[in-house]
């Protein structure tokens, strides 16, 4: 569990669990550059917990569904920190919709930012990673990516579509060192509470039945800091150096994978 000396990036830093992971990994002692599009939260993020320390954080600012952007910060942000032990690739986007009226623009938006941008980091790490024969990628699957979701239909595809990535990704590049593993969190974030914010109260009460009655710790989402910073650290560390191409619910019990 210790990260001393670690040279790490977070996406999608600026608030929530991509926050919580900088502040985790900063705390356990390493050197992290978060990255978002949203530029001045991600820089708050990253000077407080540089703050409290004992590790440092910086931020850039990046498109993940851009290519040529995503090639650019990365290779900036490993030229900085001096090489890449960890990508933590929390960074994604949800809209609510019906699956006989999913309008395109936001298919595509939600393919672009959740597929292609995880495809794209962990691509741009494991070019940093592969040549020091070690490495660790932690992307971020859901559980609407394992059941049928008629309330977020494009959502849940695209997260299917990250466990099978992951999975892949980890056979074939598991000779390089190189480990890949999906949390599935259910997780308190602002984006989770907006969600709620916009839903009546017949929504919230299914909202209820479907995800937090299932929650056996409490009937209740976890809290970033508290129940995921810890196991981003593990995954992170050699403590887990056995564990790849695994989908991990962090999520009180809310659901199972086999």
């Amino acid at each position: 569990m210790e990260l001393s000396g670690y040279r790490i990036v977070v996406t999608g830093s600026a608030r929530g669990m991509g926050a919580a992971t900088v502040r985790a990994f900063v705390a356990a002692g390493a050197n992290v550059v978060g990255m978002d599009l949203e530029a001045q939260s991600g820089q708050r993020v990253a000077e407080e917990a540089t703050r409290s320390g004992p590790g440092v954080a910086s931020f850039r600012q990046v498109d993940i569904a851009d290519a040529a952007d995503v090639t650019r910060v990365f290779d900036s942000a490993v030229e900085s920190l001096g090489w890449l032990d960890v990508l933590a690739h929390p960074a994604a986007i949800q809209r609510p919709g019906n699956a006989a009226e999913v309008p395109v623009a936001d298919w595509d938006q939600m393919m672009a930012v959740n597929v292609r941008g995880t495809m794209l980091t962990n691509q741009a790490a494991y070019r940093h990673m592969a040549p020091r024969g070690r490495g660790a990628i932690i992307n971020f699957g859901s559980v609407s990516g394992l059941r049928p979701e008629p309330g977020a239909p494009a959502y849940s595809a695209s997260k299917g579509a990250v466990h099978s990535w992951t999975r892949t990704a980890a056979a074939a590049w598991g000779s390089d060192g190189i480990r890949v593993n999906a949390i599935l969190p259910a997780i308190a974030t602002p984006m989770y509470e907006e969600a709620k914010e916009r839903m009546a109260e017949d929504e919230m009460t299914a909202h209820y039945w479907r995800n937090e009655y299932s929650i056996a710790m409490g009937q209740r989402y976890g809290d970033p800091d508290q129940d995921l910073g810890p196991v981003m650290v593990f995954l992170a560390s050699e403590g887990a150096r056995f564990i790849t191409g695994q989908l991990i619910p962090v999520d009180g019990g809310q659901t199972s994978v086999r």
